[in-house]
Order: C-alpha cells, then sequence, then structure tokens
C-alpha cells in the first residue's frame, strides 16, 4: 500500500511520492524558546515523529531538519502577527534578569531532553535561527536584487503585491483579513499583508540579539538609517530549509495556526526568491483544547511535560494520549484522558509481559501457525502499518492492536504465538514509539518460583499462605491475577 497523506496545499489525499528515490527531505517548524512547551505544542510534534517513523519502516532515508526559533518572534498586536510587540525571548529575559541568549539556550535544551523523553526520532539537524543569520541576510539580499523589498522606519518588508499567488496557499480573504485586525496596522506599509524580513533595533534600545544591517540591504543609506537589527520571524525557516534541505523539499509540517500567516509568507519569500516550488507537500495538525477552550497557561490548562509529571504521569503517558487523536482532528485535553491513555499503556505492558509467559509449552511456534485454535498475532502488524500508511491513522491503528490484545487476553497462555506477539510489540514500538519491550522487562528467577509455591498452596487451599506469598510478590512491584488458565503476573 502506498502511503497517502493530505496535503494542505491541494486540500486532499495524495499518495506520496519522494523527489529522490528513497529519500525524503522534511522540515518542521519547530519551538520559540521563551517557555517550557505545552501539551498542545507537543501534539504536533509526536504526529510529526510518527511519520518519520513510517517513513523509515517504508525504507526511506529521512532527512529532516527541526528549527529553533531563538530571535525575532514578535509577540504581535493581531492574531499571527509576528512583526509588531515586544520579542518574546528579551520579555522573558527581563523577567527573570537574564540575558535573551540565555533564555534560548535554557529552552532550547529542555526542548531537547523532552523529545528524548518522548522517544522521539533524533532529527538530522536541530537548526537555531541565530546560526543562520548571514543566510537569511543572503536571502533578503537575493529579493532586494528581485526588487520583492521595500524599507519602512523599522525594517525591511516583503511587498506581498508582488508575488500574486500570496494569498491562493490559505485561501485568502485579504480585505476581510484587514477589516478583521484587532489594532490597525502599520501605515507605513504598502500593503497589510507584508510582512516584515528584517527589523532595524529601536535606537533608545540595546538588544541581546542584534546584528549589523548591512549597507547593500539599505534602500535609504544615511546616518539616521544605519542600525543595528534582527531577522523576522518568517524569514528563518527559509533560509534554514534552502541552506540545508535544499530550494524544494518533500514535506514541510507544522500546526494549522501557522497556514495563514507564517507558512504563507514562507512560500511567497521562498518561490520569489527561487522561482520554484518550495515544498511538494504541507502538513499540519489541528489543535489541542481542554473542553472547548485554548490551551494556555493564564488560564491554568497549558500544562507542560514538567506540571505532568507532578501529577505523576511520564512523557509516555502523553504521547499515547497524543496518538488517540488523528493529527488532523481537534484533540481534547484533561488529566482524566490523560489517566485514560496511561490505564492503556500499562494494559499494554502487561499484555506486552505476556511474552515471557508463552514459552514454556510443548507446543511449538510452527506448529501454532497452522492450528486455527491459535492465536497469531502476523495479520495484526501488517494492520497497523497499512492504518498509518493512510495519512498516519493512529486512531486506527490503536483500535486494531485493542481487539488484538482484547483476544489474547482471553487465550491461554499456550496458544499465544510467542514470535508473533513479539512481532506486533516490535512493529508498535517502531511506529508508535511506545516502547513497550524496554520497559517491560522478564521477572526475575526467585519470583517465578514463588508463583509456582503459591499455586501450590492454594492447590492445598491455604489461603492465608497464599495471600502472604502474594502480598511479599508485591513488594517486587509485581502482581499475580488468577485465571481460569492458570495464573498470569503482571507489573503493578
Amino acid at each position: 500500500m502506498t502511503v497517502k497523506l493530505y496535503n494542505t496545499a491541494s486540500s486532499k489525499l495524495e499518495d506520496f511520492k519522494s523527489i529522490e528515490k528513497d529519500r525524503v527531505s522534511i522540515y518542521t517548524c519547530g519551538p520559540t524558546v521563551y517557555d517550557y512547551l505545552h501539551v498542545g505544542n507537543w501534539f504536533g510534534y509526536v504526529a510529526w515523529d510518527i511519520l518519520v517513523r513510517l517513513l523509515l519502516h517504508e525504507g526511506y532515508e529521512v532527512n529532516r531538519v527541526i528549527n529553533i526559533t531563538d530571535v525575532g518572534h514578535l509577540t504581535g498586536d493581531n492574531e499571527g502577527d509576528a512583526d509588531t510587540g515586544d520579542d518574546k525571548l528579551a520579555k522573558k529575559a527581563n523577567k527573570e534578569s537574564k540575558t535573551a541568549w540565555e533564555i534560548a539556550e535554557f529552552y532550547t535544551q529542555d526542548f531537547v531532553s523532552q523529545m528524548n523523553n518522548l522517544n522521539m526520532t533524533k532529527p538530522s539537524r536541530i537548526a537555531k535561527a541565530t546560526d543562520y543569520i548571514e543566510q537569511q541576510l543572503e536571502l533578503i539580499r537575493i529579493l532586494k536584487e528581485k526588487n520583492y523589498t521595500y524599507q519602512i522606519s523599522d525594517g525591511i518588508y516583503f511587498d506581498t503585491s508582488k508575488f500574486p499567488k500570496y494569498a491562493d496557499f490559505a485561501k485568502l480573504d485579504l480585505d476581510a483579513l484587514k477589516a478583521g485586525a484587532r489594532v490597525k496596522f502599520n501605515t507605513e506599509k504598502r500593503n497589510h499583508s507584508d510582512f516584515a524580513l528584517w527589523k532595524f533595533s529601536p535606537k533608545e534600545e540595546k538588544r541581546d540579539m542584534e546584528w549589523q544591517t548591512p549597507n547593500d540591504l539599505l534602500d535609504v543609506h544615511d546616518e539616521s538609517t544605519m542600525a543595528m537589527g534582527f531577522p523576522g520571524w518568517h524569514i528563518e525557516c527559509s533560509a534554514i530549509v534552502m541552506a540545508t534541505l535544499g530550494e524544494t523539499i518533500d514535506i514541510h509540517t507544522g500546526g494549522i495556526d501557522h497556514i495563514p500567516v507564517h507558512h504563507t509568507n514562507e512560500i511567497a519569500q521562498s518561490e520569489a526568491a527561487t522561482d520554484k516550488k518550495f515544498s511538494n507537500f504541507w502538513l499540519h495538525n489541528n489543535h489541542i483544547k481542554s473542553n472547548g477552550t485554548k490551551l494556555s497557561k493564564s488560564l491554568g490548562n497549558g500544562y507542560s511535560l514538567q506540571d505532568l509529571e507532578k501529577l505523576g504521569f511520564d512523557a509516555l503517558d502523553y504521547r499515547m494520549f497524543a496518538i488517540q487523536s488523528h493529527y488532523r482532528s481537534e484533540a481534547n485535553f484533561s488529566v482524566d484522558n490523560l489517566q485514560a491513555a496511561h490505564n492503556r499503556l500499562r494494559n499494554w505492558r502487561n499484555i506486552a509481559a505476556l511474552r515471557h509467559q508463552t514459552h514454556d509449552t510443548i507446543d511449538n511456534d510452527d506448529d501454532k501457525d497452522n492450528d486455527e485454535t491459535k492465536l497469531n498475532l502476523y495479520a495484526t502488524s501488517n494492520a497497523v502499518v497499512e492504518s498509518l500508511q493512510d495519512d498516519l491513522d493512529t486512531p486506527k491503528a490503536l483500535t486494531i492492536i485493542d481487539e488484538a490484545f482484547s483476544k489474547l487476553v482471553k487465550s491461554k497462555p499456550n496458544n499465544i504465538h510467542q514470535h508473533s506477539l513479539i512481532e506486533l510489540l516490535e512493529t508498535i514500538d517502531e511506529l508508535l514509539g511506545l516502547e513497550l519491550v524496554k520497559n517491560t522487562p522478564d521477572i526475575d528467577d526467585d519470583t517465578k518460583r514463588e508463583i509456582i509455591r503459591r499455586q501450590h498452596v492454594r492447590a492445598n487451599q491455604n489461603w492465608k499462605e497464599s495471600d502472604k506469598i502474594r502480598s511479599d510478590i508485591e513488594k517486587s512491584g509485581i502482581t499475580v491475577r488468577d485465571t481460569a488458565h492458570g495464573p498470569i503476573w503482571e507489573y503493578l
């Protein structure tokens, strides 16, 4: 089955085909590193990790870049506007009496650390915007030479009227957007949709992060306009993509909030500069809300992974929560929903532990292959892959796994096809990243002997001793569940 992905650019499901055979280039819009990411931010990163895992499973070599916005993202006065307001990092730095560089480094390291905790596939490169200043200036230079830029008092802007396809990607009604603005746009701009490529530092302000504006980029060059400056938010992504992946890439990912402004601007500046298509596929994840309300730290529902840990949950619990929703669907976050995901993951781990309890049998797996009464899970592994090939349908994949596991727990341990169970667990870990095998070690021989001794005690109806043995076993984090087929040990 061919991998099918929903392409925002065409608004339809398309068969994926890479530019180069067996190689895929992916760019993911990364975080602005001024605070801890909350559960809504992480939703998309989990989805794009599933994408990477699927493509690797399909045999592709994946070259993936994630950027770090450590400069140039302003708070904005209008929805989606990053050209006005305060610098997000500078604002945080002032609050904590640190430099913007210190803030950027701290939250960048936290982002990388939490990616590891979430068991995300390591990208080929994590690219900081501040490491690509020269490339951003060169891209602005190309745009100026092609007459796409103009200069006003606070910076150098891209003239969107000179890029006829500007509104096409997001199907924008520019007049309606202008009318709906919460505050008045900069009157110096030629068009309200024009965006900053390079911002001049305020004359009265010494920024932590600023660079000399090259003279050849200035329309007006005199002492009053010579200024230090910094890149606009959008230019970094185009410059980093071109420097690391090329002028046209296979897949660009991000959140749906990026569609009308950030990604629209990326396309405009990139294709204006190169006269080439910027990305063949655009994938966008939906929002997570909390009971219909936007996630926000100020509202008390913008939980970070650190917050979840204090509540007794780990990163893999959140990962399970995230993949329970399709990436294009709006998910609903609550502690109760997270608890349900935690319970599901715990149940799956106990089922994974059955692989340690199926080998003491006179039946071998080859015999089970030809016995319809024995449970074979090979088809389940294939069905999981096929569900993900259909636009990363993780909810369907989880349903398939649940159905197979439900049948499995009703089977006699001797009827379980051990090799196919192991293969299914490995498929789940490879594609969904839940680390079932890693987190479900076998118990030691002493505990196994105690379980056998408890069986003998129960056979003699010595219930008091049986309960004592069970209590002693539970001290090691293991409990025993008595079934019609004999005892099954599970993790507490």
